[in-house]
């Protein structure tokens, strides 16, 4: 059974109903799967095993603080090195998110999809069930798959910090 709540964030004024619960840092990071920009399965931890990974839930690629939040992750990427792996998600659908990052030139981070299952707004208490979009997070998930750093933002319209977020991917490195 999946948890309803009401009264976490909203969407277009009205409140909306956020599915799944809010994780917490030191606990385990669920297992997901989602699909990539080709449509194919991506299963979140599995598939970058060995790394850090920071995780940065959105509400669409097309509106503005999405673009600008994951055209900084895709700017910082490139400084991380090869042992953080950055995963944007939203639920566009694949080919939308393609034509984006080609658009926009954004192509050090690894963004994927939720729209077919939802398993990863589910699992991370992100999904809106009246929009079936994402709210905004961001999370830090060390090698070993625990969540060392845990943000879900009050507002769909506030930005991480992303100073802290990168603080917290460099410190799960060690």
């Amino acid at each position: 059974m999946t948890i309803e709540r009401t009264g976490v964030i909203k969407f277009r004024g009205q409140p909306a109903t956020v599915l799944g619960p809010d994780l917490m840092a030191g606990e385990a990071a669920p297992e997901f799967t989602v699909q990539n920009l080709d449509w194919a399965q991506f299963h979140g931890l599995a598939d970058t095993k060995g790394k850090v990974r920071i995780i940065s839930a959105v509400l669409s690629l097309e509106t503005d603080v999405c673009d600008r939040e994951t055209k900084r992750f895709n700017q910082e990427a490139a400084a991380l090195g090869k042992d953080i792996a950055i995963l944007v998600i939203s639920t566009d659908l694949p080919y939308t998110q393609k034509r984006w990052c080609g658009a926009t030139g954004v192509d050090q981070v690894t963004v994927l999809s939720d729209h077919m299952t939802t398993d990863f707004g589910l699992k991370y208490g992100l999904l809106m069930k009246e929009a079936r979009a994402l709210r905004r997070a961001v999370f830090v998930v060390d090698r070993a798959g625990k969540l060392t750093y845990v943000a879900y933002m009050p507002a769909l319209g506030d930005e991480p910090d992303y100073g802290v977020v990168l603080k917290a991917a460099k410190t799960a490195l060690v």
